[in-house]
């Protein structure tokens, strides 16, 4: 099973790369497949890539839900 995660964008490289963070961990991935990415956007990343943009809301949620934080998810829905 693959899982993409909503990670938020702090730092950008002008080859096509940012460095992201989840959870206290940071990792560098590549920006190539999406349009003018900026610090604090959130993506979707998948084996390295950001897939697409996020609303910061919904990013949010999601990381509430992965958490176990259901208090959080449930009162964005």
């Amino acid at each position: 099973m693959c899982l993409a995660v909503p990670v938020e964008i702090i730092q950008i490289s002008n080859d096509a790369q940012a460095v992201v963070r989840l959870s206290g961990v940071e990792t560098t991935i590549s920006t190539a497949l999406i349009d003018s990415p900026q610090l604090g956007d959130y993506v979707i990343v998948h084996v390295g890539y950001a897939l697409e943009k996020l609303d910061t809301k919904e990013a949010e949620a999601t990381l509430a839900l992965l958490r176990g934080d259901s208090e959080r998810g449930e009162s964005t829905s």
